[in-house]
Formats: structure tokens, C-alpha cells, sequence
């Protein structure tokens, strides 16, 4: 893995201080506690608009979380690509899920501390179904699922629990998706968590 802001000490405390402060003027609260898990898949949903990415990264640096996050190929051109993988980004090719899959499951075994955040719906537009990369990923890798969120109407945001795959996915979607149906998104209605299906 690549050295990002999150390891990068001065910086991180920095980024940190301008997180925590941002997030108290904008009426924001922070809810929970960093996981005490040294590996484990992070899902943030819901994912409805690109105010999302910043909120996420701000609730990271506020719970001294050390992460990495998937995002779109395209999110990563020529230069400026350094500094999205330096935020902790891996480019994705959408093409390739399987491989996807596998890859980030080789590199929980690779690696005594991983965090990776794995957006569910895989866009910020309308969805009527979530991808189920993440289960498959933390189930390869053995690793609990945590349960981020970001919350606009009540402006509060953390981590709820931490969830541990059992294999059935039916069984622990529905779980999964119970937790989310009362939060909404800056878009909500973009997401239905009461109604979204798996795919």
C-alpha cells in the first residue's frame, strides 16, 4: 500500500485540527468511537452527492481512523492522481470486480493494519441496489463490516457497530440495509434504505 495523509504524522494532526473544527462550525457531530479492530472493510452510505467525500474524509481524520477508500478510475489522472492515492485513494476499474475482490482480500492478508472504505451503492446517484463487493471482501479477508454513516438531516456521523459476515448475505444484508433506514443522505431521495435490493 502506498503512504498517504494518514500516515504522514504532521500532516495528519493538521488535518485533523481543520477536520474537528470545520465539523463544529458547519453543526456537525461526531457519534461513537474509532473500532478497536486493526482490519476491517468500512462502508459509508448513504452515498448521494460529492459533499460526501469531503464529510468522509473530515469524520475520518475526527476518529484517527488510518484508511483507504475506492473510487472511479477517472478520479485519477495524470498528477492529480498522486494526490487523490496520497488521500488514500485506489483506483478502481469498474470492469474488473472480481479481481477487485481478490486483490483487496490478498492485501488484508498482506497487512497486519487495513482499513478500506467501500462505498455500497458504488455511485452517488439514484440506486435501487447495492453492490455486495464489500461483503465478499470482508468475508474473504475474515474481517468485520463497519457500519459508517453520514447522517444531513440530523448532521451527525460516525461509525454505528461493527458487523461480522456469517456467509448468508440474504440474511445479513437485511441487517446491514436495517441499520441505514433511518439515515438520510444529503439527496435522500436518491436512497431508499427501507426498500433498496442487493445485486
Amino acid at each position: 500500500m502506498h503512504l498517504t495523509i494518514f500516515e504522514t504524522p504532521l500532516i495528519n494532526s493538521l488535518a485533523r485540527w481543520i477536520s474537528v473544527t470545520m465539523l463544529r462550525l458547519l453543526g456537525w457531530r461526531i457519534e461513537g468511537q474509532a473500532p478497536i479492530e486493526q482490519k476491517y472493510v468500512l462502508i459509508a452510505a448513504p452515498h448521494t452527492s460529492n459533499w460526501d467525500f469531503p464529510y468522509t474524509l473530515m469524520v475520518c481524520f475526527a476518529l484517527r481512523l488510518r484508511v483507504y477508500w475506492m473510487g472511479k478510475a477517472s478520479l485519477f489522472p495524470p498528477v492529480f492522481g498522486h494526490v487523490m492515492h496520497w488521500l488514500g485513494g485506489i483506483a478502481v476499474d469498474r470492469s474488473r470486480s472480481g479481481n477487485l475482490v481478490q486483490s483487496t482480500v490478498d492485501a488484508f492478508h498482506a497487512n497486519q493494519r487495513l482499513t478500506v472504505i467501500v462505498p455500497p451503492e458504488g455511485t452517488r446517484g439514484k440506486v435501487t441496489h447495492w453492490k455486495t463487493g464489500f461483503y465478499y471482501i470482508a468475508l474473504g479477508a475474515g474481517v468485520p463490516i463497519a457500519l459508517g454513516y453520514l447522517d444531513f438531516s440530523l448532521k451527525t456521523a460516525g461509525i454505528g457497530k461493527m458487523f461480522m459476515p456469517t456467509g448468508d448475505l440474504l440474511a445479513d444484508m437485511e441487517e446491514i440495509k436495517k441499520f441505514y433506514s433511518g439515515i438520510h443522505g444529503k439527496n435522500p431521495q436518491q436512497f431508499d434504505g427501507d426498500n433498496i435490493q442487493t445485486k
